[in-house]
């Protein structure tokens, strides 16, 4: 069976490799080179003028080129994780992976560079040759002591950044794996006592950051396979060991072990054993990160240190030390300052970032890649996972920060928080456009009440709503299943201390909210028993009653269930002679901006005064996010060319629009190509009156909408803000069953907007 298993592995691992086409990376052009014109630019004879431009001034490299955010991996394949001397070609796939981590998370342009040289101080001289074409160097694989020849060489030789990520990026990530165990074990670095086996260069790497992170030399032990490392060692020795040999009798890990309150392992499978772990300290800390095998397994540890704290190297055990934590990250930072190097300061802004992130509430997205994981703060927990979004802000933001304190930055940062702002928003496609949303949001503390309070999601966007905005959440739902729900999703909110909540089951206002949907409904068909059951079971209606009764601001429901279900509810409580829903718009984020869609959930088949109050609707809603509206009308029928029903209604809406001055463009009815492609519209229509693409896509049915909506969510890598329900004067939102919890941190941002500012 486990044969099967690792032939079907190693099968699918190399047609991952294979295909569609081979390998993992493809280079793509960033400016268009569709004409005379642009090849007159990209070439000859305009791109004289760039490189004149640089060669007056070198540092305008990173103006006219792409250097500033291309990294190489460079590896002579003499020590490739796992493999060990299997040599420069066959270790390209692996570099091409690391370039692969470094766009993935990042978003840095990488090139894997593969070298046959076994000479460092040769290898050291290629690498310095690069300098023109990269913003920085990321060694990989070299063995040890080589890659320290290499390292210094390059270090002193080159005005970029040169970092072994073998040595200082897993040294990054064991600072802060170690720096959150002794936190849970409530032990300092300074009083610790360390014994490490492993003398190549990501051991030595790890010590010496400890070292610098408060651990105390005389209370490390470096073991080898020759044993301890002491004063008079002459076997198997480096400078870099010989900086932690100690001046004692004893010889081996056995005798050193005792007392421990810290091991570290970067060596080989089965080197501690079960009486080691027994011999050290109480709350031992094991970070055992051999690959694939550790020096011992979680669970013999477990056997004879029930209160150990251990992390592997490995994905299938809790605390995987992975350096994807730290390589993209601190690259990041380092290139987007101009860097001239990544100096101590910057490698413990990244150990601290990354620790203080694992201590911080879990995110919804890293909980999301991670179902089924408890990814709470505490020994199971110690870093954060390599998807948590929140890791491409924050350690940036530290190293760059570092970098400029430090002095190293060539082009240090104006304004730090808008730079978080602008990592956010890559990582986070609707965190740009969301802004000023996010901005009119926080000029009042508005109540927002969520129907489904229960569900994860809901809980996530209530403690984010907390920490980012004004707002003020109340939930709807059972105390004690919140109360454990947000225990258990490792969630610091906790129900009536940071926010209220509403019991179905028994509150002290359900009297007088039955009272109120039966007064509004009693000549509607609802009885009093009706009522009262009503508002023991439907928490849609209960909310719209606390926005009724000016209880809550806004509602937001329909995590689960049907659209109009909902709609049903909020329109019967909330609807009047002046707010009554005329549409849903759904903003789609897509990889060139946004484009909305109308109507994507509310009415079926509107007749021309819905449709011509749609496109009203959607073009003041469209300006909430700093954008001016563009309106297409979209049809079958372009331009009159087609007397088909859904044709004649849009130009009847057209007509009505007409009737009076409009702050906002429309114009059809036409088809989808011509609503987004100003040249073929021009040629169909030469006076029509929009420039440029539409941004709001406005049809003649429901289920076109709709389905334009989940094509581009779908197919088209789409991301949804909305839908937007128009009409109701911002008292009433409701989702749909897919959305997220930052899909619902948004939307509260939406209702969260105040009524005066909501127009």
């Amino acid at each position: 069976m486990a044969d099967s298993q690792n032939d079907n592995l190693r099968q699918a691992s190399l047609d991952y490799h294979e295909f569609p086409k081979p390998g993992k990376l493809e280079i793509r052009a960033t400016k268009p080179l569709a004409n005379g014109r642009d090849l007159a630019r990209a070439y000859s004879p305009g791109v004289a003028e760039a490189c004149l431009q640089i060669h007056a001034n070198p540092a305008d490299a990173s103006r006219f080129t792409a250097r500033a955010n291309q990294v190489a991996v460079v590896s002579n394949g003499t020590a490739v994780l796992g493999l060990g001397n299997i040599g420069a070609l066959a270790s390209k796939p692996v570099m091409e992976g690391k370039a692969v981590l470094f766009k993935k998370f990042a978003d840095i342009d990488c090139f894997d560079i593969e070298v046959d040289e076994k000479d460092p101080e040769k290898l050291a001289d290629i690498v310095c040759a690069l300098e023109p074409t990269f913003g920085a160097i990321n060694l990989e694989d070299i063995k040890a002591p080589d890659c320290f020849i290499v390292e210094k060489i390059c270090r002193e030789r080159m005005n970029i950044p040169v970092f072994h990520d073998d040595q200082h990026g897993t040294a990054i990530v064991v600072g802060a794996a170690a720096r959150n165990a002794l936190h849970v074990a409530k032990k300092k670095l300074e009083d610790i006592k360390i014994v490490s086996t492993g003398g190549g260069a990501a051991g030595i790497a790890c010590l010496n950051l400890l070292l610098k992170l408060g651990v105390k030399r005389e209370n490390v032990w470096l073991c080898d396979i020759q044993g301890l490392v002491y004063e008079g060692r002459e076997e198997d020795m480096t400078p870099q060991k010989a900086a932690f040999a100690q001046k004692t009798e004893l010889r081996t890990l056995d005798d050193v072990v005792d007392g421990a309150d810290l091991f570290l392992g970067l060596s080989g499978a089965g080197v501690l054993k079960p009486e080691h772990v027994a011999k050290m300290a109480k709350k031992p800390i094991i970070l055992a990160l051999a690959n694939p095998v550790p020096e011992i397994m979680p669970d013999e540890v477990r056997k004879v240190a029930p209160d150990a704290i251990i992390a592997t190297g490995r994905s299938d055990f809790p605390n995987q030390v992975n350096n994807v934590l730290c390589f993209p990250f601190i690259f990041r930072g380092a290139l987007d300052v101009g860097a001239t190097e990544i100096n101590d300061e910057m490698q413990i802004a990244c150990v601290e970032a990354i620790a203080e992130l694992a201590r911080a509430t879990t995110s919804a997205e890293a909980a999301a890649a991670y179902q089924g994981e408890q990814l709470t703060f505490g020994a199971d927990y110690l870093i954060p996972k390599p998807f948590d979004p929140r890791l491409s802000s924050i350690v940036p933001t530290a190293v760059a920060k570092a970098a400029m304190e430090t002095g190293v930055a060539t082009r240090p940062l104006e304004d730090l928080h808008a730079y978080t702002d602008s990592l956010t928003a890559s990582v986070f496609k609707s965190a740009l456009l969301m802004r000023p949303v996010f901005e009119a949001a926080g000029t009042a503390a508005r109540k927002i009440v969520f129907a489904e309070g229960e569900d994860e999601r809901v809980l996530r966007a209530a403690q984010a709503i907390l920490e980012e905005t004004t707002e003020l959440p109340i939930l709807i739902g059972r105390p004690e299943v919140i109360n454990a729900r947000c225990e258990r999703l490792g969630l610091n909110i906790r129900p009536d201390r940071d926010f209220s909540i509403v019991n179905p089951e028994w509150d002290e206002r359900y009297r007088d909210y039955w009272e109120t949907y039966h007064d509004i409904m009693k000549r509607r068909g609802v009885t009093p028993d009706i009522a009262k059951a009503i508002m023991r079971t439907n928490t849609t209606a209960i909310g719209a009653i606390m926005v009724y009764r000016d209880e809550a601001d806004s509602l937001l429901c329909g995590t689960f269930g049907e659209y109009r279900w909902h709609l049903n509810y909020v329109t019967q409580v909330l609807g009047d002679k002046d707010h009554h829903p005329h549409g849903a718009l759904s903003m789609m984020i897509l990889e060139d901006g946004p484009l909305f869609i109308a109507d994507t959930h509310v009415r079926s088949h509107p007749n021309p005064e819905e449709l011509a109050e749609t496109a009203i609707g959607a073009a003041r809603h469209v300006r909430r996010f700093g954008l001016a509206p563009q309106v297409a009308f979209c049809s079958q029928s372009q331009f009159g060319n087609q007397g088909s029903d859904s044709g004649k209604r849009l130009r009847a809406a057209i007509a009505i629009l007409d009737q009076e001055p409009r702050d906002f463009v429309y114009e059809g009815e036409m088809n989808l190509d011509a609503a987004l492609d100003a040249d073929l519209r021009g040629r169909l229509l030469p006076d029509n009156r929009m420039e440029g693409a539409a941004n709001i896509l406005l049809f003649s049915n429901g289920d076109t909408a709709s389905g334009v909506r989940n094509i581009l969510k779908m197919k088209a890598g789409g991301l949804e803000v909305g839908p937007i329900l128009m009409g109701m004067g911002n008292r009433a939102h409701i989702t749909t069953p897919s959305i997220t919890s930052r899909g619902l941190l948004n939307m509260a941002a939406i209702a969260g907007t105040p009524v005066a500012v909501y127009g």
